[in-house]
């Protein structure tokens, strides 16, 4: 059965090589695609899974055999997947458990279907900007609350409430609308994989918007290495500023000069949100 599969991994790459690339899907094929025939997944070309030299691990595929024999329920985690041309979809994470469904014999598994930013997606938005200056947050760390216990937003009204399932920590819409009005660009990441529409239509919600999209950030290949040093080299070009927001600190980074400075976030005299805004009218002071 492992040569079965290692044959159909490789003709998959063969059968597709110069001819596959992502395309964005609509919001209601998204919505209503929720399984597919596992003959419709295509492995990405550019993920280490693919690649000679690293390859898959045939332990880590036994142990999801395992599971799924018994512990039928793995089997509902969804793959990973983005809309593909000419056909099927490409997988973006889950490699492991797409080759577990094959060896199996699946006939349909579950995915979830995203729209990522790609190169080009992020150089449209680099394009876009109008500011010289930019500020940076983690979605999953700063964003997002990290727990149940973490103050938050209200949540959209019914149906976006259905919808959009993270909780947005309390005063980031405040903090959004303050940054947007002192000149800012707004640039989010996250190492989960996110549709950029996903988030872009979550933050209209609370009547903000974002500048920049990254999603899927962990993933690392060599194609992802060469466009990241184009984009970075674009970001420099575009920005004289970048502020970088985190849980207990701001910092500010001259991308001419790459002096920078650093401030604590005091969140014992008021919110965090606050605290942040304090610092940057300090930072205006001190220009």
């Amino acid at each position: 059965m492992r040569e079965r599969f290692e044959d159909h991994l490789s003709n998959e790459i063969e059968k597709y090589k110069g001819l596959a690339f992502p395309v964005k899907c609509g919001p209601l094929h998204r919505l209503l695609f929720a399984s597919t025939n596992i003959m419709k997944l295509h492995p990405n070309p550019d993920d280490e899974f693919t690649k000679p030299e690293v390859g898959p691990s045939f332990r880590i595929i036994s142990e999801y055999e395992t599971q799924l024999r018994y512990h039928p329920e793995v089997g509902f985690e969804r793959l990973i997947v983005e809309k593909m041309h000419p056909d099927g979809y490409l997988i973006i994470n889950g490699h492991h458990r797409w080759a577990a469904f094959y060896r199996l014999g699946y006939k349909r598994v579950p995915i979830e279907i995203v729209n990522m930013a790609h190169e080009d997606d992020i150089i449209k938005m680099i394009e876009k900007a109008t500011n010289d200056r930019r500020v940076t947050l983690d979605l999953d760390e700063v964003v997002f609350c990290g727990s149940d216990d973490d103050p938050a937003e209200a949540k959209p009204g019914f149906p976006f409430g259905y919808f959009f399932k993270e909780r947005i920590r309390l005063g980031i819409p405040a903090l959004f609308h303050y940054l947007s009005s002192n000149g800012y660009d707004i640039w989010v990441y996250s190492s989960k994989f996110y549709s950029i529409d996903y988030i872009r239509n979550f933050m209209k919600r609370y009547h903000v918007n974002v500048t920049g999209i990254v999603t899927g950030i962990g993933k690392k290949n060599n194609r992802n290495e060469k466009a990241q040093k184009n984009i970075e080299n674009m970001m420099a070009d575009k920005y004289k500023y970048t502020l970088n927001v985190d849980d207990d600190t701001v910092l500010l980074i001259n991308n001419e000069t790459k002096d920078f400075v650093e401030h604590k976030i005091n969140k014992e005299k008021v919110n965090w949100s606050q605290g942040v805004m304090n610092i940057i009218e300090q930072l205006k002071e001190d220009a």
